[in-house]
């Protein structure tokens, strides 16, 4: 398989809507965000991409402010380590949970806290979450995301993030962060921009 890149034109456009919409709807960015622009290395950001912001990074606990347009997935994964809560904060986002990998875990329950409640969900199962809505996954618990509405804006709370050794997708093919193609200039520098 050739290897796809994401055009720095794509990524400039996806951080100037995110901008927008954040701005819309009261949410001010940090001074220099720390944005983070991906297509999870699959070639089609329409189809599965996110544009995250990391606003805390710490040892002990992560915040993350996200966006994705209608369709955008984030596609099937865990981590091993990381307890996080997601939050759709503008919009309806779709999420699909599974108690185990998912080809490995029809019949069995998941665990798992929304909106401050503990509740068991069948592998599989399919939630939309409105705006203010969270779910709280721990780890080893599959999930996939993506918004129904036009635009969304997504929040993430979480314990110590690893974003190199603590995803584990279902696509072999998924990569963290894209190959990009510099067909303009950067409007921002991505966490996964080399240093110049």
């Amino acid at each position: 398989m050739s290897h796809r890149h994401m055009k720095r034109s794509d990524i400039n456009g996806l951080v100037n809507d995110a901008t927008a919409f954040f701005q819309h709807h009261g949410w001010v960015l940090p001074p220099e965000p720390r944005w983070d622009v991906t297509d999870f290395g699959l070639g089609d950001w329409r189809r599965y991409g996110l544009v995250l912001i990391n606003l805390a990074d710490e040892p002990e606990y992560c915040e993350k402010l996200m966006y994705a347009k209608e369709g955008m997935t984030t596609p099937a994964h865990c981590h091993a380590k990381k307890t996080e809560d997601i939050i759709c904060r503008n919009g309806v986002l779709r999420i699909q949970l599974w108690a185990g990998k998912p080809e490995q875990s029809a019949g069995k329950m998941a665990r798992v806290k929304l909106n401050g409640e503990f509740c068991e969900l069948g592998s599989g199962f399919i939630l939309d979450l409105h705006s203010g809505h969270r779910i709280k996954l721990t780890p080893g618990i599959y999930h996939e995301f993506v918004p129904l509405s036009e635009e969304c804006v997504i929040g993430e709370v979480s314990t110590a993030n690893d974003d190199i050794s603590d995803n584990f997708f279902i696509n072999s093919e998924v990569g963290r962060y894209p190959e990009i193609d510099e067909d303009e200039p950067p409007v921002v520098r991505l966490l996964s921009d080399k240093s110049s």
